[in-house]
């Protein structure tokens, strides 16, 4: 048994720029590279085995072919989605549906709940976050008048923050922001403006208004995660959220520590620093901009090195 380190996809966007390229050394293939789909099995980008037996398969398909890696699942889908976003400029302001509305209205997708870790961003830095409106009514009536200023809700940020994402919750990231998302498995997302912006043809972006007021949380509710710190031998481990869809974690990583794991797969994304993974005498490179999977089972395994992982599960 090995860790399944990844060879992933890149997404170009509109927003996108060449931080991915700058901060991680990824050899990004646009001028515009917005998303890096990291640890994907969605099909609009799923990653691939670069190492050990399964070398070539898509994670996809290794979800499908050797469920007992992920502890034979029931679920047809590989769940989770971790990606790393480039805002060089601003995002469209947007809101995703749950599971029951997008296995309606989106041919059994699932829904896309979601969270942000800030790598980095610019000094004073900000992001669209929830709404004032208190009624549907006025949520509608202030998006179909274009009162952009008086509904969005800003919140400033900074690096280390971590925000927790509901599906129904008007969001967007800005200029200047470099982000790990973990998100369920959805590639769904209902446009509410983009600030009159135009494609490479000059056409203006899709606004999906009617779906995205009928799934918009009325009003705002902030989601509440309270963070756990604790220590295992070298490493300070910070959990920021424990929820229905997924388990999202920080390693802090300053010297060799032990673990051991067997009951739950886990996902791991290299965002600061390098080091080495130790398992069954063998001893596999970690750098920045490094993603990999720990199969159900894995078992004892050490980490030595100076560097900081996102970690979750399902």
């Amino acid at each position: 048994m090995e860790p399944l380190f990844l060879q992933s996809v890149f997404k170009e966007r509109i927003w996108g720029g060449r931080a991915l390229r700058d901060v991680f050394g990824y050899e990004i293939p646009y001028e515009h590279t917005g998303e890096y789909w990291a640890i994907s099995a969605h099909p609009n980008g799923p990653s691939m085995i670069e190492n050990g037996p399964y070398q070539g398969m898509t994670l996809d398909k290794l979800w499908k072919e050797q469920p007992g890696l992920f502890g034979n699942p029931k679920g047809k889908v590989f769940p989770l989605l971790t990606k790393i976003l480039d805002a060089n400029m601003d995002l469209s302001v947007q809101v995703h549906p749950d599971d029951t509305y997008a296995m309606v209205h989106e041919n059994g997708e699932l829904g896309k709940t979601e969270c942000w870790y800030i790598i980095d961003c610019k000094e004073d830095a900000d992001m669209i976050f929830g709404h004032n409106a208190k009624t549907k009514e006025e949520l509608q009536q202030q998006i179909r008048e274009g009162k952009w200023s008086d509904l969005l809700r800003r919140v400033k940020i900074k690096p280390g923050d971590f925000f927790y994402v509901p599906s129904g919750t008007i969001h967007a990231l800005c200029e200047g922001t470099l982000v790990l998302e973990t998100q369920q498995s959805s590639d769904t997302t209902y446009r509410v403006y983009d600030y009159d912006r135009r494609d490479s043809d000059g056409n203006l972006r899709e606004l999906h208004l009617e779906k995205a007021m009928e799934v918009t949380t009325v009003p705002h509710q902030d989601a509440v995660s309270e963070r756990v710190v604790r220590e295992n031998d070298k490493t300070r481990m910070t959990t920021y959220v424990e929820s229905a869809f997924f388990s999202v974690y920080k390693w802090e990583v300053a010297g060799k520590s032990s673990f051991s794991f067997n009951d739950q797969y886990l996902l791991f994304s290299v965002i600061h620093g390098e080091g080495s993974l130790i398992h069954n005498g063998r001893r596999y490179d970690l750098k920045k901009g490094s993603h990999f999977i720990l199969p159900v089972g894995f078992g004892e395994f050490e980490v030595d090195g100076n560097c900081e992982m996102i970690v979750s599960h399902t």
